[in-house]
């Protein structure tokens, strides 16, 4: 078993957090803050970010997915999950493979069950965009992560205070030999994002989710959050005005009032 990094604060019912590509645990620390006078937060490093170890043969979202688990096993025997773009994905998939009686809340903050666009999917990124960000991130990987982070907050009130934030945590937390995210573990998440459906899954996620997107999101767009939102049996669409893809940093005290509302209480 591969035990993920993990951090935690507060008390009250668990809450899991799940970052999004490329970044870390510590974007969540201003969420937590906010919340852990309520719940118990457990903050996560996903595989090959931050301080997780990355092991190549459990790369798959499954197998990422099952890595969160296991930790989380170990930590928590029912909790809710807040996923993050990836890291949203990766809860889906956990939320589709688990029972209710393990995770019983699903919260996904700019999220879609398909990033790229498709014959049959026009709420996604155009492919091209994931091809040449695959491809920068080979010759320089810190600038090309640096520019998908400044792509995340374009258009966002509080987007200069967001991208600092973002890019503080990006590579202020990291193994003792290896500050900032494995190349290895990038270069897969952008391979996930890429060939991931999970619109076949939904139907079968029984949770009671809360689905919230920005106005101004440039990569997940929120007709792809809406759609996320229809295509689950009991989820609520939330859309939070003149955010982008971080409204967790931008929108701190909306955010954090609609998840406590959301989450179970004690």
């Amino acid at each position: 078993m591969s035990r993920l990094y993990t951090e935690a604060r507060g008390s009250g019912p668990t809450v899991v957090l799940l970052h999004g590509w490329g970044l870390n645990l510590r974007v969540w620390d201003g969420l937590a803050a906010a919340l852990g006078d309520r719940f118990r937060i457990i903050a996560v490093d996903l595989p090959g970010h931050g301080r997780s170890t990355w092991l190549p043969e459990r790369s798959s979202l499954a197998e990422q997915a099952a890595q969160v688990r296991e930790t989380i096993a170990g930590i928590a025997a029912e909790y809710s999950l807040v996923g993050w773009s990836l890291g949203g994905q990766i809860a889906l998939q956990l939320a589709a493979t688990r029972s209710t009686a393990v995770v019983d809340r699903l919260a996904l903050i700019a999220t879609t069950p398909r990033f790229p666009a498709g014959a049959d999917w026009p709420h996604g990124a155009p492919p091209e965009r994931l091809a040449a960000q695959a491809a920068d991130l080979q010759t320089d990987y810190r600038r090309t992560v640096s520019d998908f982070l400044e792509l995340q907050v374009r258009g966002s009130t509080g987007g200069a205070e967001a991208l600092a934030q973002l890019r503080a945590a990006l590579f202020d937390h990291g193994s003792a030999v290896n500050q900032g995210p494995n190349l290895a573990a990038l270069a897969r998440g952008l391979e996930l994002l890429r060939d991931t459906d999970l619109r076949p899954l939904l139907p079968g996620i029984n949770l009671p989710a809360l689905v919230i997107a920005g106005q101004y999101d440039r990569v997940t767009p929120p007709a792809a959050s809406r759609a996320l939102a229809d295509s689950l049996p009991n989820a609520r669409y939330v859309e939070l005005r003149r955010a982008a893809h971080a409204p967790f940093l931008s929108h701190l005290p909306e955010l954090s009032a609609l998840l406590a509302d959301f989450l179970p209480q004690t």
